[in-house]
């Protein structure tokens, strides 16, 4: 049975929990701001010496994160906790694909992905050893560009730093580098993932054995959908990517996306 805690908020629940591992984009902030009910949870467990983990598929570093949370305003304690899919891409690709050429598929905003090995990017993608998917090259986009560029280097692997298929800047969707790597898969080529809901990026960004672990998110595809698939139990945030689904039967939204929720909240609250 799914449990609503709008009115209650997740202090009725904390105790039980022994590790958080909380969404960032859609539950702490918008893209554009911070929610402060968020935060104020994040202070709460902080209060209690609860252990929490910010977890994004963030295409970047940890770093660029962190960096972005204190521009707006999250203290350098919380900012601390945060992990990327980014930085777990980044970490295969320092050791499995050193010296390896690749072909970046994303904004310039992420090019601190690979800074380090900058000089290895090639600016023709038949060049390259394999696809460095962060995202789209420009946000308005439409997927159907890169079925264009994509079907010619169906033998190349693809690294995809952000499974994400879409993420809302404020009132604006777009999409992210999940679905073009979709694209790529439905072309025949094949894709690692690195992030929700994949294993290894809650595995590498805390230990949770021996843990009572509660999952906090607003994608079903990605952060319950993982939460699922780890066995963990899960808090889906109602006010963000599916917010302008049909919320009346949630049963039936859960039936769609395959997953079992066994919290929910309209957005994170640590009380009424």
């Amino acid at each position: 049975m799914t449990v609503n805690l709008t009115d209650t908020g997740l202090k009725e629940i904390a105790d039980s929990f022994d590790l958080f591992y909380i969404d960032i984009w859609g539950v702490i902030h918008n893209g554009i701001k911070l929610n402060q009910d968020a935060v104020n949870v994040l202070s709460k467990l902080d209060d209690l010496g609860k252990e929490y983990v910010l977890l994004t598929n963030a295409p970047r570093p940890n770093s660029d994160v962190i960096k972005f949370l204190k521009k707006l305003g999250l203290d350098d304690k919380k900012s601390s906790k945060v992990y990327t899919s980014g930085q777990g891409s980044l970490n295969y690709l320092n050791n499995e694909k050193k010296g390896a050429k690749f072909f970046h598929i994303g904004p310039p905003r992420d090019f601190g992905l690979f800074n380090n090995f900058k000089s290895l990017k090639q600016e023709k993608i038949e060049d390259s050893d394999y696809l460095l998917c962060t995202g789209l090259f420009d946000e308005n986009q439409e997927l159907e560009f890169y079925k264009n560029i994509l079907s010619s280097c169906k033998d190349k692997d693809m690294i995809c730093t952000n499974p994400d298929l879409i993420v809302d800047r404020g009132e604006t969707r777009e999409y992210c580098a999940g679905s073009v790597a979709k694209v790529y898969e439905g072309l025949g080529g094949k894709v690692k993932y690195f992030g929700k809901p994949y294993p290894m990026i809650y595995q590498k960004s805390s230990n949770p054995e021996n843990k009572k672990v509660l999952c906090i998110g607003d994608n079903l595809n990605t952060d319950i959908k993982g939460s699922n698939i780890q066995n963990f139990d899960s808090l889906f945030i109602l006010n963000g990517i599916h917010k302008n689904e049909n919320q009346n039967e949630l049963n039936k939204l859960f039936e769609k996306y395959e997953v079992n929720v066994n919290y929910i909240q309209e957005k994170l609250k640590w009380s009424k």
